[in-house]
């Protein structure tokens, strides 16, 4: 079992046009509705991958309940704890002619201290029985920014590999609990280390202090860029194979997902990676994030190109 942890998921609709016009009325030509936010999209990919998953995290009000059966609907364990604060939703907004893709984000809403001990409450219990503990997205505004750290604390009491995306005060704070894998991607790692990060070779300088201050392997995203990735002795680059993106919404943690599933596998880092940019590349072919095609995955993963520096 992999337990992913999120504390801000969110219900998703997509809206595709093939024209927007701004300050103006205009009709979608397809509308999606489904449910995402960071952990909630690596549980979706991990589903499909074939993996046992449970997911946790806040739910409240009609949108947390619609969320809940979805989760059901696809066979994704699930223990929420009920919040008051409504589940935030997130428009996607696909503009065909400009081939522009813009993510309209629903800030979360506060919860109270009690609820963070009932959603720890859970993952200590629910930690125990899991070969990996994934944590994934921000923390509700006010959140405690310990809570990732204290996470990997019981990930590690349970035997678990712990993997943490994250950003800001809550991934400086976690670092120190030495998880087992920190995913930031470019942006987050130059804020985490205080400087701009200006070429490949300062990237790795920054891994290679992230790993010394605590995380045991550091993969590092960019978008279409090569992503970089060091475990304390090995440096990779993995280049993604091209694709005609449909929404590239949420690959990141579809490479999350699948990079969690194939070091349970027992694979390396590097070739972990390899069928992780598969499957944020199988992502970025969906209109929904987090329903990838399996099968795209197996494709895709043979044109990744894996190498070291």
């Amino acid at each position: 079992m992999i337990l992913c942890i999120g504390p801000t998921p969110a219900t998703q609709r997509v809206l595709v046009f093939p024209q927007l016009t701004l300050d103006a009325v205009n009709r979608a030509a397809q509308t999606l509705e489904g449910v995402a936010g960071k952990s909630i999209n690596v549980a979706k990919v991990l589903r499909r991958l074939g993996q046992p998953v449970v997911a946790t995290g806040f739910a409240g009000g009609d949108r947390g309940a619609h969320l809940l059966a979805v989760l059901e609907e696809q066979g994704i364990e699930r223990e929420f704890v009920p919040v008051a604060a409504p589940t935030r939703q997130c428009t996607t907004v696909i503009d065909q002619a400009a081939e522009t893709i813009t993510e309209l984000v629903e800030e979360s809403r506060p919860v109270p201290a009690a609820a963070y001990e009932a959603l720890k409450s859970i993952v200590r219990r629910r930690a125990a029985g899991c070969r990996a503990v994934v944590m994934s997205g921000t923390l509700t505004p006010g959140g405690p920014t310990d809570f990732y750290r204290w996470c990997i604390e019981a990930a590690k009491d349970a035997k678990a590999l712990s993997i943490l995306d994250a950003q800001g005060a809550p991934l400086v704070e976690a670092i120190c609990a030495q998880p087992g894998l920190v995913k930031p991607n470019r942006t987050e790692l130059a804020a985490t280390v205080g400087k701009p990060l200006p070429d490949k070779a300062a990237v790795i300088s920054a891994m290679r202090e992230l790993h010394e201050r605590g995380a045991r392997r550091v993969v590092v995203t960019a978008g279409k860029e090569t992503t970089l990735a060091f475990d304390g002795q090995k440096v990779w680059h993995i280049a993604a194979p091209a694709v005609a993106a449909v929404n590239p919404i949420g690959s990141g943690d579809a490479f999350t997902a699948a990079l969690t599933w194939r070091l349970l596998q027992g694979d390396d880092l590097g070739e972990a990676c390899r069928w992780a940019t598969a499957a944020g590349a199988a992502n970025a072919l969906t209109l929904l994030a987090g329903e990838i095609d399996p099968a795209e995955v197996n494709r895709l993963a043979g044109a990744v190109v894996v190498g070291t520096l």
